[in-house]
């Protein structure tokens, strides 16, 4: 009844179902496959670059145009948006530092450079406020802090974070923009006791701390914008989650060869490692 509706002939529907796959279609098969497996582990927010680089990182040599043309034809797409706004003012009378890095953020090791800075986020309870501190050498978060107050202390708190896990020694350069909460005695003083070289941003020049901004902006379009908070606890459980599990340890980083920081730091003790001993031998 089939076939006579359509008007096709009994025997080619039955030589269709019979066919054999063909090879392209097979490779494409397994690579859709791929595709919507980082997809859903990204949770929808790679785009064509991250999830080329994905299905490349499982072994499977496979080009942009195949990829950008599955992603179409499935209606698989990056669910990022949005743009934010820089929350941290400057304090009238403060004592400002010099900027050592103007706009360089190269690192040739660990604890050679950190950068700060402070956002914030909306829940149905009220803002909460967000400090980070990002190590420039693997992009890693290495400190971070919460509060429904945007004080030194939350900076001072994501800074002792980041001081324990890390343990550097003398010298890191500390960079910020010029907010009160960075000028502060309180985080003042703990860049004194570690021997930091504090370094601040240009007055009113967001693109001298660029590199944390841009991290704000991938929390922003790849989280906050996507999710209604209903809670602090809520925001806070999901922020965790974000920079520990995902960002840290899962997000490809193009800067990095699109591995995620903890990867590219584990890559790099390695071959660290091999140097010593070939030098040895």
């Amino acid at each position: 009844m089939l076939c006579k509706v359509l008007e096709l002939s009994r025997v080619g529907y039955y030589h269709w179902q019979k066919r054999k796959l063909s090879q392209r279609r097979i490779e494409e098969e397994r690579v859709l496959s791929l595709l919507k497996k980082h997809y859903e582990l990204s949770n929808g927010r790679y785009g064509l670059r991250r999830l080329v680089n994905s299905i490349r990182k499982e072994g499977i040599q496979v080009n942009k145009k195949r990829v950008y043309r599955l992603m179409r034809k499935h209606g698989i797409y990056s669910r990022t948006k949005k743009k934010f706004k820089v929350t941290t003012k400057q304090k009238a009378g403060s004592r400002f530092s010099e900027n050592l890095l103007d706009g360089k953020f190269q690192a040739s090791c660990t604890n050679q450079i950190w950068t700060s800075d402070i956002t914030y986020i909306r829940t149905n309870e009220g803002w909460i406020y967000l400090a980070i501190i990002l190590d420039i050498y693997n992009r890693e978060i290495i400190g971070w802090s919460l509060s429904h107050r945007p004080s030194s202390e939350l900076a001072a708190r994501a800074l002792t974070m980041a001081i324990m896990n890390r343990k550097p020694g003398k010298g890191v350069i500390f960079h910020s923009d010029r907010g009160s909460q960075y000028t502060s005695k309180n985080v003042r003083n703990i860049l004194e006791h570690y021997y930091f070289k504090q370094s601040m941003s240009g007055k009113g020049n967001c693109y001298d701390n660029a590199i944390t901004e841009t991290f704000f902006s991938t929390l922003k379009k790849e989280l906050v914008y996507l999710t209604k908070f209903k809670t602090r606890e809520q925001a806070r459980a999901e922020i965790f989650e974000f920079i520990e599990i995902y960002y840290n340890r899962q997000r490809l980083h193009s800067s990095l060869g699109y591995l995620s920081p903890v990867e590219f730091m584990k890559n790099d003790r390695n071959e660290k490692q091999e140097e010593i001993k070939s030098d040895v031998a």
